[in-house]
């Protein structure tokens, strides 16, 4: 329940903060739009304005060029233009679908980042501990440390009075049972990894319907028409395509991260067998 309700509170995050954004964005366009125009209206009090001639050999002028000036756009205005260009539906789809899945994402970091410890200086304590015969204190060392090592330690050592092999049959099957914690929600991200392009391909395909509809109302090809309708279909497939490769990126990480974890379990649980055969722990 505590893992739900993390996950959600993150997306509610990334919602607010994505609200916050568009909202201040809008609220410095405005701002500039006021600033802007009050520059123009002085600049007009206290200048004339003269048109560009172009004069031909009789001295009559044949064209006017008006002076334009280029307004710098910020990458977010940028953004939410090309937002509301690829159909405000189907690219907030895919958006809300980035944000859940970077949601997992960022849970199952915050997981395997806790999972991990300091695995020598771990087994260091374990082994003094065993080595005396204190195996209350080796199992109070396992309840104090965190991550999935000190729990199958924890497991094993519950059982030493039952001899080794029932410690590493123990070992063995309570490591799968972490393995399987450590893996959770990681079939939801790739779940994610494989909507995310798909829900953009399919309002690629209904934007380029909507275009060829129009086509046929207007009665003509009009290059205009195709080509606007073309590039605003396509943009759901890039958006589609960069949360792919993002929640990609977390994936691998975390895949990488789980590998690591898994592998130090199994030399930990190697050694800890190790351990009790050495210092005859468990032996009749």
């Amino acid at each position: 329940m505590k893992k739900i309700v993390s996950s959600l509170a993150i997306i509610g995050m990334f919602t607010f903060g994505f609200s916050t954004v568009t909202f201040a964005d809008q609220q410095d366009t405005v701002n500039q739009n006021e600033v802007a125009l009050q520059d123009d209206t002085s600049s007009m009090e206290t200048m004339t304005t003269e048109p560009i001639a172009i004069e031909m050999g009789d001295g009559e002028p044949v064209e006017i060029v008006e002076a334009e000036v280029e307004k710098e756009v910020g990458f977010t205005s940028t953004l939410k233009k090309k937002f509301i260009e690829g159909d405000p539906f189907w690219m907030g789809i895919v958006l809300i679908a980035l944000i859940i899945g970077i949601a997992l994402c960022i849970e199952r970091i915050v997981y395997l980042n806790l999972s991990s410890i300091n695995t020598k200086k771990f087994l260091a304590d374990v082994e003094e501990a065993i080595s005396k015969g204190d195996i209350e204190g080796a199992k109070e060392i396992c309840r104090n440390t965190r991550g999935p090592i000190a729990s199958i330690f924890y497991q094993g050592l519950a059982r030493v009075d039952e001899g080794v092999e029932a410690v590493e049959k123990t070992v063995v099957a309570y490591g799968g049972v972490q393995m399987g914690l450590l893996e959770k929600g990681i079939s939801w991200i790739s779940l994610f990894i494989a909507l995310a392009p798909m829900l953009g391909f399919m309002g690629t395909v209904i934007g380029m319907i909507q275009a060829f509809e129009k086509i046929v109302e207007d009665g003509q090809v009009s290059p205009i028409t195709v080509a606007g309708g073309i590039q605003v279909a396509l943009l759901t497939t890039v958006f589609g395509l960069i949360s792919a490769i993002i929640l990609q990126i977390f994936y691998n990480y975390i895949v990488a991260k789980v590998d690591g974890i898994v592998n130090e379990m199994e030399n930990s649980s190697i050694t800890l067998v190790d351990m009790m055969i050495k210092y005859k722990v468990g032996q009749n």
